[in-house]
């Protein structure tokens, strides 16, 4: 279970995350959504160690992580990924997934390291560069198999279906779903496409300025006159 009790980042004058108290089960997948500007990547760097809150608590199946480093959160059960791929440069894909691997459990699991490629589909390019010679969407792939590497038991995903057309976003939400059943691994998605996060996840919770605004079924929030106004500055009759 993460918690976040209270949790508030400031940039300067600027309130990024304000307040907001949450709970997420490592046995489910919920969605995070809201504007752009709502706090959603911030929240997410505050819980896997990128952002210092400046109030509030961060626990982690039972252990306050606010003060930990980044390696430890990952060590216990942390992962992520970003909205814009960052593969290791001048590492093959394999290579990419080992540096992950060690950096998370401090040991190299060659046979989770197959599996996982196998999953992701990139088996065939476990020998090329990382950072020239994969399309987008093996590149979201990488991201995802760097963060499984780490042997996450709640994997935060940043926007990883960003910029991929229909089919391939409908194939690389078959396979979250796929990897929460075979990996047993929970998941926190900030994703826009509101077909993606109701087709995923059963629980959405919403962020405007930084607070919580709803949290509930897809079908309750998307209907939620709060919600609606936040991403229309309208409201809805």
């Amino acid at each position: 279970m993460l918690q976040l009790d209270n949790v508030t980042v400031r940039f300067g004058g600027v309130i990024a995350v304000n307040g907001l108290s949450l709970s997420i089960a490592t046995d489910e997948v919920t969605g995070l959504v809201g504007p752009n500007g709502a706090g959603k990547t911030t929240l997410f760097n505050a819980i896997s160690g990128l952002a210092r809150p400046s109030a509030g608590r961060i626990v982690f199946n039972s252990v306050d992580v606010l003060k930990a480093p980044v390696y430890r959160r990952a060590r216990l059960g942390l992962g992520r990924t970003f909205q814009v791929p960052q593969p290791l440069s001048r590492l093959t894909v394999h290579e990419n997934l080992l540096v992950a691997q060690r950096f998370a459990t401090g040991s190299i699991d060659e046979s989770r390291l197959r599996e996982i490629l196998a999953f992701v589909g990139l088996t065939e390019k476990a020998g090329r560069d990382a950072t020239t010679e994969l399309a987008l969407s093996e590149l979201k792939a990488l991201e995802v198999g760097k963060a499984l590497a780490t042997n996450p038991k709640l994997l935060l995903l940043d926007e990883v279906l960003a910029g991929l057309e229909t089919v391939g976003k409908r194939r690389f939400m078959q396979m979250l779903k796929d990897m929460h059943a075979k990996f047993g691994v929970g998941i926190l998605i900030i994703e826009h496409d509101i077909e993606t996060i109701s087709n995923l996840c059963k629980r959405v919770a919403v962020l405007n300025f930084g607070e919580l605004i709803a949290d509930g079924t897809p079908e309750d929030v998307f209907r939620n006159p709060a919600v609606i106004k936040s991403y229309t500055g309208a409201d809805h009759a």
